[in-house]
């Protein structure tokens, strides 16, 4: 056997090197958001600091204060000029808490994901979770429910224009989330669909924060909670049902089962919508990583291919499905019920 000796270009190098030190840039992000730069900056006196005053702002130690802030300007999350410290458009926008803050993922990755991923390779050997920690204690800690909600709703917020989109909700007039945490989900759509009301089903822990949100969306005379659990209570009925970032959480045996009872809750003539991270037949990268996140979070879940979901339903009695691509390597499936 001969060896051949390949060229290896300066891009090539650097392309390699970047993608293994990727972690240094999320975690610029992350901890950035745990500290609160973004948000010091836009409370600082005409909206920018100086490297002292964004330091203490922040708590950070003065060894490393100054590289960290302007790699967040390397970032393009940062700007910098005459010394002072500004936030982007985009970090202005996006990342100062308040009303309008997109972080909640982030939050939560920082705290779960990150940790979890670091310990990829032994899920990938042992095909069990990494993250620390148990689903019911969480929800039962105040403190860690509010961020595992805000991830919630980060991942739902930019699905509902492509939702409204893809599906019409003019002959229906009732319409349940499964799994939809405080009803972030539900409570956008009815505020685009006046017509509507809604449920949410969820673990009961979520019942407060439901009703919070709710009134905050401005629906709580049309949004109501029922607290219970997927496998062991029925579903509510509705003339459409959405199962979103559910089913991969769990594994295939109980997929079929939920979109069987599903079928049974689901009014004739109604809808089923089903959304996750579904990989097909081309590598894509977003829907690959969201279902290996559930390799590292869940005993048994991963993403699916959105074929085998349509089986699933087909099985269970629905017709006519139709797929939809979605943001974030997400896939919707719509399953109508036969009248």
């Amino acid at each position: 056997m001969t060896s051949q000796n390949t060229a290896v270009s300066p891009e090539d190098i650097t392309k390699i090197s970047g993608l293994g030190h990727s972690f240094t840039v999320s975690k610029l992000l992350l901890s950035a958001l745990e500290v609160g730069v973004f948000t010091a900056v836009a409370n600082s006196a005409e909206g920018s600091a100086e490297t002292e005053e964004l330091r203490a702002a922040t708590g950070l130690h003065a060894r490393a204060a100054t590289d960290f802030f302007d790699a967040l300007v390397a970032l393009g999350l940062l700007e910098k000029k005459d010394g002072r410290y500004h936030n982007s458009t985009l970090a202005q926008t996006c990342l100062v808490r308040g009303e309008n803050y997109r972080g909640g993922f982030l939050d939560g990755a920082n705290f779960v994901l990150y940790p979890a991923w670091g310990r990829l390779t032994e899920a990938l050997r042992t095909g069990k979770p990494q993250a620390e920690g148990d689903f019911e204690e969480m929800l039962n800690d105040p403190r860690a429910r509010q961020t595992f909600l805000a991830m919630q709703d980060a991942l739902s917020s930019p699905l509902v224009p492509q939702l409204l989109e893809a599906v019409d909700f003019s002959g229906f007039r009732t319409l349940a989330d499964i799994g939809g945490a405080r009803g972030n989900l539900a409570g956008l759509i009815l505020q685009a669909r006046p017509g509507l009301t809604g449920q949410v089903f969820d673990r009961p822990q979520n019942a407060e924060p439901c009703a919070e949100h709710a009134k905050a969306l401005g629906v709580d005379g049309r949004l109501e909670f029922t607290g219970g659990d997927f496998f062991a209570d029925p579903l509510p009925a509705a003339d459409v049902l959405v199962i979103g970032h559910v089913l991969a959480d769990f594994s295939v045996d109980e997929r079929k089962q939920l979109v069987a009872k599903a079928f049974e809750a689901v009014n004739p003539g109604g809808a089923l919508l089903v959304y996750d991270p579904m990989p097909g037949d081309e590598p894509h990268l977003p829907a690959l990583v969201s279902s290996l996140h559930m390799l590292v979070m869940t005993p048994a879940g991963a993403g699916y291919h959105p074929g085998d979901c349509e089986q699933w339903m087909r099985v269970a009695g629905f017709s006519e499905v139709t797929r939809h691509p979605l943001l974030l390597g997400n896939t919707l499936l719509v399953a109508r019920k036969p009248v």
